[in-house]
């Protein structure tokens, strides 16, 4: 979404509502672990000033991010409410809100990509995916503490090299 600051004083007695649908593909290009964006619905109330735009914020939509345990797709929805203020006045500083201007144009979509990425927790996990269990390899095997402690009290089996032992402790003395 971009606007030139001429087309945005048409609405300075007045608030420019938006409710769209955006794409934004560099999110994946920011974020390698995002394997697929959705359309991000934009719903936003905004205030034009003499050297200003503030507007208000609303997105939605859903990011498929990998399990931290299973590596498989996990849908991530997100609901972001944000204020965020352009300033295209010769005194604009940025800050975590506020946002400098450079030339005509204001291009929002790198700070909707900003609010986004900033939802991402660090691990996301499957929810039928509460215990994982792998399934072994050629080598090893997986099991939890009780599948081994029941294969153990059933294989109470003697070592054949210590069978001779074995046979003088079932001797009674006499």
């Amino acid at each position: 979404m971009k606007w030139t600051i001429h087309q945005l004083a048409k609405y300075r007695r007045s608030h420019m509502e938006i409710d769209e649908e955006v794409q934004l593909p560099e999110l994946m290009k920011r974020n390698p672990e995002i394997r697929h964006v959705s359309p991000v619905h934009v719903k936003a109330r905004c205030t034009v000033g003499a050297t200003s735009l503030t507007c208000h914020f609303h997105l939605e939509g859903h990011l498929i991010l990998p399990s931290s345990r299973t590596w498989e797709d996990v849908e991530f929805p997100y609901s972001i409410d944000s204020t965020e203020v352009f300033d295209w006045s010769e005194h604009a500083e940025e800050s975590d809100n506020v946002h400098p201007v450079e030339g005509e144009v204001i291009n929002v979509d790198p700070v909707l990509e900003e609010l986004i990425l900033l939802t991402i927790p660090l691990q996301v996990f499957k929810e039928d995916a509460d215990e994982p269990r792998p399934e072994g390899g050629s080598f090893w095997s997986y099991a939890t503490e009780e599948e081994l402690k029941e294969k153990e009290a059933g294989e109470q089996k003697t070592d054949p090299r210590l069978a001779e032992l074995a046979k003088y402790f079932d001797q009674t003395d006499e």
